[in-house]
């Protein structure tokens, strides 16, 4: 949700805190600000609006310093404004906090304090935060006093329920930053001389890639030399246990630049044939017919005992996981259910012994997810994750995870961690049917030797994007969309759908061709343009049917196509052709088309398709 970035050393700090802001506008925000530690007091400025808002202030009433804090606001509690944006302080001025995360019980907390004579500026529930550890810090009761920054946080925060990723800073001790973490994620970026602490890794990219995950409850003070971090059990992290805590970040800091592109989303959907080739690399021995996944870390003897896969994730993560369902099924044969991880995690699931959960994740920080693992492993259940970004919350509180190797994706709409989800999935299929011998060898051989050819077809296909723009132009009026598909076509409907909805605000709806007749049959008309998949297959008949239905209610049908389809293009309006795989890896190609097909409707009716309005990229908080 909301970006984080602070920094402690002896550069100019306005320059670092600007660029770590707009390496996380794609978080999502409406909001920003900056509090800068200068010449004994704490300089703040803040915008409503862009990023580029806050610049233009900055410009009009200059400040300088070299330790501060940045923030990046995405409304929860107070409208969008300046006076609710962050950073926020106490009533005297000498404490400023960031704060992503929800505090539940807030309303309690402020009426609390009014009557001590707190007032506050804003309607946010990250003010209390500032005015609790002020109330520790500066004033009460003798015994409840103390000249400590730190020891005046910790005070405060236990008496706040609900989720936090704070950074803290007060002109009485302007040596460091206090970093805290409890629900939200929070880095430690270590350099030399300097330090920093941020909420997702771009933003710190380009001065560090030495990176600490701070786990939930655990505490930093972070100074010019160096970091202390507490656990949540009062322990300090010193020597080798703090040394391992290190992760190594291995993406360029190019990575997160648009590199000439457009849009990120549009150099993301470009980039798949390498993420997908990189996802591979090192996984599999085609001579051999093997593929290696040995971070899965599950015995033979385990893997053969599994009766049950549950896979939970949401939104494209979701999606990725219903055609997991029918990788696994097919390639594996044992059940599979998907469940969506923001329902799962609230029922009394049924975790047996021999139960394999698989959570989905990019960010690897999805509340739900990550709530949804926190249930299964109070149940004892074993916890597969799929995760895209190394040391994140969700990889590390998992049994085992497999990483994509997407590399940082900055669009909010997911384009390249779907289609490496995908691919993790079909290499977990092939790994797990051959133990269990569902899979022979000459089998395993066929399928690796066609998922080696899929960042090769892909690259093709987005060779070929220009029968999609002028697609684009045809139906960026269009109000509504109807997305239809059978088997793995169904999940992919529902992404296709997705993508449209998230950056063009046009309103669209995936179901399973079957369902049509079940109710959205009623909808058809010609201003409610139809996307079916049609690939060949044993469904094939069943969605031509479907097509004609379609035609003879007036409705307009955009059908994808396997390449040298001809009797498709007599019956539906457009054909966007997808060259031919096995029907596993078949919804890795047939979403690249409609991730094009969102994106260029987006761009051709105005919509900023990077930072879609009111969504966020992560979704770390309920």
């Amino acid at each position: 949700m909301c970006g984080i970035i602070g920094y402690i050393g002896n550069r100019d700090i306005i320059p670092i805190l600007i660029e770590g802001l707009k390496r996380l506008e794609y978080r999502g925000y409406d909001s920003a600000g900056i509090a800068v530690l200068e010449k004994g007091r704490i300089s703040l400025r803040r915008a409503e609006g862009k990023i580029a808002l806050l610049e233009k202030l900055i410009k009009q009433k200059p400040v300088s310093g070299s330790a501060g804090l940045g923030h990046t606001r995405w409304a929860t509690h107070g409208r969008p404004s300046e006076e609710n944006a962050h950073p926020h302080r106490d009533c005297t001025g000498t404490i400023v906090i960031v704060h992503n995360g929800i505090v539940e019980n807030y309303l309690e907390l402020k009426e609390k304090l009014k009557k001590k004579g707190h007032r506050f500026r804003s309607e946010t529930d990250t003010e209390i935060i500032a005015h609790l550890i002020e109330e520790q810090y500066c004033s009460g009761a003798a015994f409840r006093r103390t000249n400590s920054l730190e020891q005046a946080v910790r005070r405060a925060l236990k008496e706040i329920r609900g989720s936090y990723a704070l950074g803290i800073i007060s002109s009485k001790e302007p040596g460091r930053i206090i970093a805290a973490r409890s629900g939200s994620p929070l880095i430690i970026g270590l350099g030399k001389g300097e330090n920093f602490i941020a909420s997702d890794v771009p933003a710190i990219l380009a001065h560090t890639r030495r990176i600490i995950y701070l786990n939930d409850g655990e505490f930093a003070v972070l100074t010019r030399e160096g970091v202390d971090i507490t656990k949540a059990d009062g322990r300090k992290i010193i020597g080798k246990e703090l040394d391992g805590r290190i992760t190594a970040v291995a993406w360029k800091a190019g990575a997160a630049e648009k590199e000439g592109y457009r849009h990120f989303m549009l150099k993301e959907i470009h980039e798949q044939p390498r993420a997908i080739e990189d996802t591979i690399r090192g996984r599999i021995s085609p001579d051999k017919a093997e593929v290696h996944l040995e971070e899965l870390d599950l015995s033979t003897q385990k893997i053969k005992s599994i009766d049950r896969i549950i896979i939970t994730a949401c939104g494209t993560s979701w999606h990725a996981g219903l055609i997991g369902e029918y990788m696994l099924e097919d390639l594996v044969r044992i059940p599979v259910e998907v469940e969506n991880a923001a329902e799962f995690r609230y029922r009394n699931p049924i975790i047996e012994k021999n139960t394999l959960v698989i959570a989905i994740s990019q960010s690897g920080e999805t509340a739900d997810t990550l709530g949804a693992i926190r249930e299964v492993r109070e149940k004892n259940g074993t916890v597969v994750s799929i995760c895209n970004v190394v040391g994140s919350t969700i990889s590390r509180e998992s049994d085992a995870v497999i990483y994509t190797h997407a590399g940082p994706e900055i669009g909010v709409a997911s384009t390249k961690a779907f289609t490496t989800q995908l691919t993790v999935l079909y290499l977990l299929a092939i790994y797990m049917g051959k133990i269990r011998g569902f899979i022979r060898d000459a089998q395993a051989r066929e399928l690796i030797a066609e998922l080696l050819k899929v960042p090769g077809i892909v690259k093709r296909m987005l060779g070929e994007e220009g029968k999609i723009i002028k697609l684009a132009e045809k139906f960026r009026k269009k109000t509504n969309f109807l997305y239809l598909g059978r088997g793995e076509g169904f999940p992919v409907a529902l992404e296709g759908a997705l993508k449209l909805k998230e950056v063009s605000y046009i309103h669209a709806e995936g179901y399973p061709a079957a369902e049509m007749k079940h109710g959205p049959i009623a909808l058809i008309d010609k201003n409610m343009p139809a996307v079916v998949l049609a690939l060949k297959g044993r469904r094939y008949d069943k969605i031509l049917s479907n097509i004609e239905e379609i035609k003879a209610r007036g409705g307009e049908v955009i059908a994808l196509a396997s390449e040298g389809d001809k009797e498709l293009k007599k019956k539906a309006d457009e054909v966007l052709y997808v060259p031919r795989t096995c029907v596993q890896l078949s919804p890795v190609l047939a979403v690249i088309p409609l991730q094009l097909l969102a994106y260029y409707i987006a761009v051709k009716r105005g919509c900023n398709p990077d930072q879609p309005r009111h969504l966020a990229k992560s979704v770390t908080v309920e």
